[in-house]
């Protein structure tokens, strides 16, 4: 491990389980535990673990918080009801390009805001400039850890591992998450995930991360690497950062436009001008996903030809297991039709273009 990498509270365990260790956004992750295809397939079948613990945990309060995310996310919290409710939205800068995306929760204490761990620095850095003026307090929480618990039998196995907290969690509703224990400093669970699954992501003092990880390996839960969270979200149709989006992309173009709240005139959210303009001009991009109809691998980077229209772009791309096919997801003109090819090394590769996801709850769905 090189040395000014970053570990988390799970890190001696992930060697212990005999991970494959890489370098990830600052920190040193699991990529797998020795086949990132059966990783995926048990997700996919059953339910793995993936410590997500190298993401960054926000704590808002304050009676100012509320008009402050108001004014820095594109989407508008003020859907956050009942207490526990999350909320999935862009994080823009003045020109409508992503910072990043984030997920909000409302909660006793005010909000929490989970983001990414390659854009820590910026967002927060981000965060704390734009909170000026606001009766609002940003506190990062580094002493909790995150765990998610992903498959069909995620709750189920979760649930034989922390049999006290068996109903609770059962009663969660989708993109829900509560406190379990000891308010803002405690365990907090919510039912959210990153792979196309039902399941869980826990947050909890990285005192007691190790003992989780234990329970859950004793229910049948297995551990998951890097690797196959990367496939899994692309056959869940799910952007990452820096490859499907960034500072220079529009929600508009990356697939995104349902995340933003313009019902609200008075409310002026970072980036609402320009995402305006260019919603009433006609974004010239969209994202799509593509099907390969031949033989070969979509690779981030590959240029998609659509006739008569010009050139796009693969942001993410890779050989789906539960497919047994080459997915992709691209950004194209706005008018691309149904069918485009792909250069792969030179030749012109005929593809599909379908809508996302590709794969939900283990099962196909892209026509």
């Amino acid at each position: 491990m090189t040395a000014s990498l970053l570990t988390t509270p799970f890190h001696a365990l992930h060697i212990e389980a005999g991970a494959k260790m890489v370098p990830f956004a600052g920190w040193d992750m699991p990529i797998h535990y020795g086949s990132q295809l059966k990783e995926h397939e048990i997700v996919r079948q059953d339910a793995g673990m993936f410590d997500v613990s190298h993401m960054t945990v926000v704590d808002l309060t304050g009676e100012g918080a509320r008009d402050y995310l108001r004014h820095l996310i594109a989407n508008d919290i003020d859907k956050l009801a009942p207490v526990g409710k999350a909320l999935y939205a862009g994080m823009l800068n003045e020109a409508g390009g992503v910072i990043d995306d984030l997920i909000v929760y409302l909660t006793d204490w005010g909000y929490r805001v989970v983001v990414n761990a390659g854009t820590r620095d910026k967002d927060l850095a981000w965060m704390r400039r734009q909170i000026e003026g606001y009766a609002a307090t940003l506190t990062e929480r580094p002493d909790l850890a995150m765990l998610a618990v992903q498959g069909p039998t995620a709750i189920d196995r979760f649930c034989a591992a922390q049999p006290a907290m068996a109903d609770r969690v059962r009663a969660l509703s989708v993109f829900q998450g509560l406190p379990f224990n000891n308010g803002a400093d405690g365990w907090f669970i919510a039912r959210t995930g990153y792979t196309g699954e039902d399941g869980l992501e826990i947050i909890l003092p990285a005192a007691e991360a190790a003992g989780l990880w234990r329970d859950l390996l004793a229910a049948g839960v297995q551990p998951t690497g890097l690797g196959a969270r990367d496939t899994l979200r692309l056959e869940a149709g799910m952007n990452l950062y820096g490859h499907d989006m960034d500072d220079n992309v529009s929600p508009l173009e990356a697939g995104m436009g349902w995340t933003l709240d313009l019902k609200d005139p008075a409310r002026d959210f970072i980036g609402r001008k320009p995402v305006e303009a260019l919603k009433a001009a006609g974004p010239k991009l969209k994202q799509v996903g593509l099907v390969l109809e031949g033989r070969g691998v979509l690779r981030e980077g590959m240029t998609v030809l659509v006739d008569g229209l010009g050139e796009g772009v693969i942001t993410s791309g890779t050989f789906s297991p539960t497919l047994k096919q080459s997915i992709a997801i691209a950004r194209v003109p706005a008018a691309t039709g149904a069918t485009v090819a792909v250069d792969i090394r030179g030749q012109r590769v005929p593809a599909r273009v379908v809508k996302m996801p590709f794969v939900r709850n283990g099962k196909k769905v892209c026509e």
